[in-house]
């Protein structure tokens, strides 16, 4: 299946046409008209008739018109502006620093707790889950936290009235 895309251009190019078409058809029809009522009318120009003819040619015209200025105004509008949508990568998809248990040796067993609790969630865990979890106080918590950020093995994003603690990537 082929797909079949316009640009604003072209459209404006194609109404024009069809307004240029349907003036075509006007004068023809009115032509015709013309020729009909001159000789069946025998009033003259003075034939309500010409009046009738007269009101349907502009009304007519004047849609013609309107087909016209909005195939023109296609035609000059500026193309929509191409929007680029940067992707990116979801934080699940980021691969975390390996650790292993020697790594972690250095720790106090706080630490340690903590570091463990985090890899057990697969990289990442509310900073209150951790105080939930380890029984430790808020105060100590983030601390301990603030310790193991500046030691480069974690780090902190704020989400709302919380953090979220996720193991630093490489």
């Amino acid at each position: 299946m082929a797909s079949f895309i316009m640009k604003n251009r072209n459209v404006g190019w194609l109404i024009i046409g069809i307004s240029i078409f349907i003036g075509f058809i006007i004068w023809l029809f009115n032509s015709g008209m013309i020729e009909i009522l001159s000789s069946t009318c025998s009033h003259g120009p003075s034939c309500s008739m010409y009046s009738s003819l007269r009101y349907q040619t502009w009304l007519s015209i004047g849609i013609a018109l309107v087909v016209f200025v909005i195939g023109l105004f296609l035609i000059l509008a500026r193309e929509n502006e191409k929007i680029i949508v940067k992707k990116i990568k979801p934080l699940a998809s980021l691969k975390p620093r390996e650790f292993d248990k020697k790594s972690l040796k250095h720790l106090d067993k706080t630490e340690q707790e903590i570091m463990n609790l985090i890899l057990e969630n697969n990289g990442s865990i509310f900073q209150s889950e951790i105080v939930d979890k380890t029984g430790v106080g808020k105060v100590r918590v983030t601390r301990i936290l603030d310790s193991l950020e500046a030691q480069g093995l974690i780090e902190r994003k704020r989400r709302g009235m919380t953090n979220i603690v996720m193991l630093k990537h490489e």
